[in-house]
């Protein structure tokens, strides 16, 4: 048989038994070196997933064409990353814990924060896709673009935060780690890798470290948070910067589109919420007072009892203030910042359409590469092959 190696191409001969009446083969030969099922090298099979956390799979055979001596092909890069991620399978929740287990809060940890978002994906499943008009023509026949449909896959980012440096307002980020899982009815695999990875972190942080769930203001995040009493011991906060972009929604509703009273108003309020305790309340006393004074088209009054709403609903989680104080952050720029660095920048290019399965394996090589955990991956995915 001919194996790929680090070296390149090498073929070698072995002993296949196989009973008389047929059957499985068994190559000791294959077993001896940890080949079993497999043409490419441990080491070749670990370059191909780490390059295909962040490309596809066409320039990953460029790539290695002009950096090394093995030159699978698209194809057989393609088989090597599904070969990988179903021998991990079975093992995915041993796997995950041993990895998560591996990490260490930084020893100047103060707090922990946890957040959770979602990103859109375009599967390649029957579907109608997100924000076109049902009224609008669409093309009829063989063109028809049935299988593509948008979905919402699920990032968690779960960060180590120390104290506030000088001359900075808030503290300072340690490290973060990501997980991801592709569009799932009610993200039910998601929300239980959520917890247990929490449960581990947990585990390993001292009494002390004030935890804080931090996410933007969509209600189904909230919705599940508020009513799982996992989070009953996490202070609750809604993203600063989400609730910024509301309050300069709600100015331009009020006062109209680049008004030099709505910039005023806008900036007022934006200190506010930042330095007083009862920033909210004075803030919606303002927005009931200049939705009763000002003459506003049908459209702007619908658009200011929707930002209202929104600051009635979460006035609970904007304890901004407090938290300046208190040297906490108050923005989920880690789990945001993966929604577009772990989903969009490899799942979103340009003409690409995703099954589940295939997504996920790449969501899952990316998330450990992305969370400087490849190492502890690959090392444990080799025990684990071995153990089974």
């Amino acid at each position: 048989k001919t194996f790929l190696t680090s070296f390149g191409a090498i073929p070698i001969e072995r002993r296949l038994y196989q009973a008389d009446t047929g059957g499985p083969g068994y190559v000791p030969l294959d077993h001896l070196w940890d080949m079993d099922g497999h043409f490419a090298t441990e080491d070749v099979r670990q370059a191909a997933c780490f390059a295909m956390a962040h490309m596809t799979a066409e320039e990953t055979e460029q790539l290695l064409e002009l950096c090394s001596l093995f030159h699978p092909s698209a194809t057989a890069i393609k088989h090597i990353v599904e070969k990988v991620s179903e021998e991990m399978e079975p093992h995915r929740e041993a796997l995950d814990t041993t990895i998560q287990s591996s990490i260490e809060a930084p020893a100047d940890t103060k707090v922990l924060v946890a957040s959770m978002d979602g990103a859109n994906v375009l599967l390649r499943e029957p579907g109608v896709p997100r924000g076109r008009p049902p009224e609008r023509p669409r093309p009829e026949g063989p063109d028809e673009p049935k299988n593509a449909t948008y979905k919402n896959a699920m990032v968690e980012a779960i960060s180590f935060y120390g104290a506030v440096p000088k001359d900075h307002q808030g503290p300072e980020r340690l490290r973060s780690f990501y997980s991801a899982r592709m569009p799932e009815d009610r993200a039910v695999t998601f929300k239980r890798d959520f917890e247990r990875h929490l449960e581990i972190v947990e585990s390993n942080l001292d009494p002390g470290v004030i935890k804080l769930l931090l996410c933007d203001g969509h209600r189904v995040l909230w919705n599940y948070a508020d009513h799982n009493e996992r989070f009953d011991r996490y202070e609750k906060l809604v993203d600063f910067y989400h609730t910024d972009e509301h309050l300069s929604k709600a100015a331009e509703a009020l006062f109209g589109k680049n008004s030099v009273e709505g910039k005023r108003w806008y900036a007022k309020y934006r200190a506010t919420l930042l330095e007083q305790d009862d920033g909210v309340e004075a803030l919606r006393r303002s927005i009931d007072y200049h939705g009763r004074t000002r003459r506003l088209s049908q459209s702007s009054r619908k658009a200011v009892a929707m930002q209202r709403t929104f600051f009635r609903r979460n006035k609970h989680r904007m304890s901004y203030a407090s938290f300046r104080r208190r040297g906490l952050p108050l923005g989920s720029g880690p789990v945001e910042a993966a929604c577009k660095s772990i989903v969009k920048t490899r799942l979103c290019r340009s003409g690409m359409r995703w099954s589940r399965k295939g997504g996920q394996r790449i969501l899952n090589f990316r998330c450990y590469v992305k969370s400087r955990l490849w190492k502890e991956f690959w090392d444990t995915y080799k025990r684990l092959r071995c153990s089974a």
